[in-house]
């Protein structure tokens, strides 16, 4: 008998934008169905197994029946029937595995379709959608989601299915064999049988999940200390961390032995149900054996029934729980494609004609919560080919601009427009192919250098990421690296500098080859000496571009066609560097802090 074992996490919860059981198989019904013919043999093959399972009884009858002396003298006859009781053995394995492999086939598919709509969805989302998910919790969901989908599918075709046939098959069998008593007796059992497990899992969910909270606890804690080694070792708290930890320890073993008192108490309950169904037919069996009216043969295929029938009901305590556990993965993994997101396209969305390259935006409003408005009638334009800068104080709505320009997000009042588009009329794809970014902090992924620079533009030739390699100056820095252009730049890239990350941030950039530029506080993070290089290699990378450069340290931004002052989100001042420091305003005032502080550095 066998309940609920000890689970890595508690039972999931149901989100609110989780679809119903009803949206879910509704869902995944057409995909499942796209297989109709690995489907439909997976049935037959079901109930050729079954077929062979439940026939192996009656034939273990007759054979018993061929060797009782007072009933045939006949060898042959016993021969034959361990012939044929071999080969349904051999029958009912085997169409058990054609089932599972055609099915597999089925359910494989249709997680993998699933799986891959969810995450292009994702990436159709908006950025709100995923500065308030946490990445790993959506994750998750997906995982759990297509775990759950994969479970299902199994138990609900190996195991429900099957045992609910078996059940109408064996009642069909006793009804026409033997008495009204037989049936009523196997019924109660059965009936007597899934309540309790049902009633009795659900008491024991509570031990479960404690146990389950108590092991993740003591594991994190874990975890964090050890994250943490340098921490312990400066204040000399090993010991106090091996307390925290024990007690962590001590509540689950608590919790864990509860867990595990409740399934002795389910295992329990289940076996005495059996015990007592088993006895009471094996009494009416016997019975009517003593009475002429049955065989030993049929005594031997009573029991036997008995006990194929309860096999796979002992498992029905962690199915019932597993399956209500995967109905929530699912569910709340579907619930996904409930997101939508707030920034689409237009039905008649067309495709961004650049004709030079000019922004504009025209005043622009705009607040991620309505009490906070960040830029407010917030107008500038950008010519073709030239450098605007944009300045400011922590909070102005600086890095707000690049994220409205690349239509993150779309704003409340006003327009930005691309050579006279409004970009809320053309499709975001059109739109994202001619802005190319370097922001204030690459990621990298955890891939080597020449992928990560190729990402910038998948399909372009290797001599065209040679090209980008020398344009970004990164040949010196590639030459010096043991595996060359193929070392691995680390998770999130923290095998390389901030100088080099930058450097590889510019190659893609300068692979993707987009008319405009946006340079996100792309050095803010790098010393000097670094940032010389860098700075170096971004105004290379902007000639002949639009360019919209977003600064901290106003002298990167000297040379710059126009510089934009916000204060507050609302355009203060603009001019060439010179022209605002004449009209000693904010500007000037940012660049006088700053010297000062450089001066004392």
């Amino acid at each position: 008998m066998r309940g609920m074992g000890n689970s890595k996490r508690p039972d999931a919860a149901r989100s609110a934008s989780a679809f119903t059981f009803r949206q879910s198989v509704s869902y995944i019904w057409p995909y499942l169905w796209t297989f109709k013919h690995h489907v439909i043999w997976a049935v037959v093959a079901l109930i050729a197994a079954k077929a062979a399972t439940l026939a192996l009884p009656y034939l273990l009858k007759l054979t018993i029946d061929a060797m009782d002396p007072g009933l045939t003298q006949l060898i042959a006859v016993p021969v034959a029937l361990v012939l044929w009781y071999g080969l349904l053995r051999f029958g009912s394995v085997f169409f058990a595995e054609v089932r599972d492999a055609l099915f597999s086939r089925v359910t494989e598919h249709a997680m993998r379709q699933i799986g891959l709509t969810v995450f292009s969805h994702l990436h159709q989302l908006d950025l709100s959608f995923h500065l308030n998910r946490q990445t790993g919790g959506v994750s998750r969901d997906i995982e759990r989601g297509l775990q759950g989908m994969g479970f299902l599918m199994r138990f609900l075709m190996f195991n429900i299915a099957p045992t609910l046939l078996e059940i109408v098959l064996v009642m069909a069998i006793f009804a026409g064999l033997f008495s009204f008593w037989y049936v009523t007796a196997t019924l109660l059992a059965i009936a007597a049988y899934m309540a309790f497990t049902f009633y009795a899992t659900e008491w024991r969910n509570q031990y479960i999940r404690e146990a389950n909270l108590a092991d993740s606890a003591s594991s994190s804690r874990a975890v964090e200390s050890l994250i943490n080694y340098e921490t312990v070792k400066y204040f000399n708290n090993e010991a106090y961390e091996a307390g925290i930890y024990d007690t962590h320890l001590q509540r689950a073993e608590r919790a864990k032995l509860k867990n595990r008192l409740s399934l002795l108490a389910l295992n329990s309950g289940q076996a005495l149900i059996i015990a007592l169904a088993v006895t009471v037919l094996m009494w009416l069996a016997a019975r009517d054996v003593v009475a002429k009216q049955l065989t030993l043969g049929d005594l031997a295929m009573v029991n036997a029934y008995m006990l194929q029938l309860f096999i796979p009901l002992n498992f029905l305590g962690f199915v019932y729980r597993e399956i209500k556990r995967s109905l929530t993965d699912l569910e709340n993994m579907l619930g996904l494609l409930n997101q939508h997101s707030s920034v689409i396209d237009k039905p008649s969305a067309a495709e961004l004609q650049i004709r030079g390259g000019q922004i504009s935006f025209s005043q622009v409003s705009f607040a991620y919560q309505a009490n906070r408005p960040i830029l407010q009638n917030c107008s500038f334009e950008l010519a073709p080919g030239r450098k605007l800068a944009i300045v400011g104080t922590s909070g102005a709505g600086k890095s707000t601009i690049a994220r409205l320009l690349f239509r993150f997000y779309d704003v409340q009042q006003g327009a930005i427009c691309i050579d006279g588009q409004d970009i809320r009329d053309i499709s975001q794809h059109s739109l994202r192919s001619a802005i190319a970014v370097v922001p204030q902090d690459t990621v990298l992924f955890n891939i080597s250098i020449r992928e990560n620079i190729h990402y910038g533009r998948p399909d372009a030739t290797e001599q065209e990421v040679d090209m980008a390699i020398e344009a970004a100056q990164l040949r010196p820095f590639i030459q010096s690296l043991p595996d060359g252009d193929q070392t691995l730049v680390g998770e999130r890239g923290l095998k390389v500098s901030g100088g080099e990350k930058q450097r590889i941030a510019i190659a893609r950039v300068l692979l993707k080859n987009a008319p405009i530029l946006v340079f996100d506080e792309a050095t803010s993070a790098l010393d000097s000496g670094v940032e010389t290089a860098v700075l170096q290699a971004l105004k290379q990378l902007a000639r002949n571009h639009s360019t919209l450069v977003i600064a901290h340290r106003l002298s990167t931004i000297t040379d710059a066609d126009q510089i934009l002052v916000l204060d507050q989100g609302r355009v203060v001042e603009q001019g060439t560097h010179q022209q605002l420091l004449q009209q000693q305003g904010h500007y000037a005032r940012l660049w006088r802090m700053q010297q000062a502080e450089q001066s004392h550095s």
